[in-house]
Parts: C-alpha cells; structure tokens; sequence
C-alpha cells in the first residue's frame, strides 16, 4: 500500500479588503483585542465588531455575580452562627430554624462550596473573554466564500488479477477550489 500526501493552502496571507496586510498586522490586531478585553470584558469583542457576544458576556458575568453573592451571604450567616453556637452551647437561629453545631457547619460547607463554584466560574468566563477575542482576531482573515467545496462519495472500482477482476468499493473524497 502507499500514501501520497499533498500539502494544500487555502488561506491568503494577505488580504486587501479587510483592512489587514500582513501577518504582523493580524497578531497586532489579536494582541490589541486580547488587552482590551483583559481591561475590560466585551471591549475584545466590540474591537473585533462582534457586539453580539457582549451581552452574553456580561449576563454570565451578572449571573455567575449574583450566586456568588447569595453563596456568600449565606456562607457567612451560617458561620456566624456557628460561632455562636459554639459560645451559647450548641445551638443557634438561623431565619427562624434552630440549627446543631454539625448542622450549622454542613450548612457553611455547602454554601462555601457553591461560592467557590461561582468564583471559578467568574475566572474562567473572564479568561473565555480573552481567548474569545485573540482567536475572533486571528480568525478574522480567515476565508468562508463558496470558492471552496469539498464532498465526499462512495466508490467503486475494479482491476484485473491473475484470477479474473477484483471490485473494490470505498470512499471518494474531493476538494474543488472554484
């Protein structure tokens, strides 16, 4: 059996349309884009001219935001109270439910775990910003006309052994550039 590989370029370095001449132009642009999102989240995006997203950046942000601070309202709420129940003797009130020490500290574990969750979601959102803004950059060239097609076909062949001919069968694939 052999292989024959063939080493096919379907991107133009330059592109005049766009606005970009050169490669250094295009990781000029992503580094720009990957700042200003790292200044500001969303700003990446509207650099790159897709405002669509910063909406969307912004709700997961205000979301992640939001159970973060109700995690950590009640995290402290039942530490407080765990503190306090310590010094009283074991017990304490927390919205109206007397609680036991194990129930208090199960409660501030749980809450504390659900923070944490929130604050890493927070980091990993914001660092998603920045890459979103570096990759939408250097994708910014990149060429989705209709030049390029590729279609894949079944196929059937045959050849002549010393027995009588063979049929193959398998798969044909082909990329058309237009």
């Amino acid at each position: 059996m052999s292989f024959i590989s063939i080493f096919l370029k379907s991107q133009i370095d330059t592109v005049n349309s766009g606005g970009v001449k050169n490669k250094k132009a295009v990781y000029q642009s992503a580094r720009r884009a990957s700042i200003l999102s790292a200044v500001i989240p969303g700003l990446g995006q509207a650099y790159n001219g897709k405002y669509w997203k910063i909406p969307v950046i912004y709700a997961g942000l205000g979301g992640l935001g939001y159970f973060f601070y109700v995690n950590n309202t009640h995290y402290n709420n039942y530490r407080a109270a765990l503190i306090q129940s310590q010094v009283d003797g074991g017990t304490a009130v927390v919205d109206g439910r007397v609680y036991s020490t194990s129930q208090l500290q199960t409660q501030k574990l749980y809450y504390r775990k659900f923070r944490d969750f929130a604050g890493i979601g927070i980091a990993a959102l914001y660092i998603l910003n920045i890459i979103d803004a570096n990759v939408d950059a250097h994708l910014k060239t990149f060429d989705v006309s209709d030049d390029l097609s590729l279609s894949v076909d079944p196929w059937q062949g045959s050849y002549s052994t010393a027995r009588g001919y063979k049929t193959v069968t398998g798969i044909s694939i082909k990329l058309n550039f237009k």
